[in-house]
C-alpha cells in the first residue's frame, strides 16, 4: 500500500464516521461541523482520486460549493439576517 492508498483509506475512514454522527445524531445544530468534516473527507477523496490538475479544480470546486452550503445552513438555523 503506497501513501495515496493509506491517505484515501483515512480520508474515507473520517467521512464514514462523520456520515454515521449524522445519521445518529438528533440535534440539528450539532450535526452541523460533521457535515463540514464530512465535506472536506470528500473534497480530500476526490483531490487523491483523480491525479489530474482538473481533478484538484473538482475537489475546489465541491469544497466551496459545500462550505457556501453549510454556512447557508447556519445562517439560517441562527435566524438569518435581521429586517430593522
Amino acid at each position: 500500500m503506497n501513501t495515496e492508498e493509506a491517505a484515501l483509506i483515512i480520508c474515507g475512514g473520517i467521512a464514514a464516521y462523520a456520515a454515521v454522527r449524522i445519521l445518529l445524531e438528533k440535534n440539528t445544530l450539532r450535526k452541523l461541523p460533521f457535515l463540514n468534516v464530512l465535506s472536506f473527507a470528500v473534497a480530500g477523496s476526490i483531490a487523491l482520486l483523480l491525479p489530474h490538475p482538473l481533478g484538484i479544480i473538482a475537489a475546489a470546486a465541491y469544497f466551496i460549493g459545500s462550505t457556501l452550503e453549510s454556512n447557508a445552513i447556519a445562517s439560517t438555523y441562527a435566524g438569518g439576517i435581521r429586517e430593522q
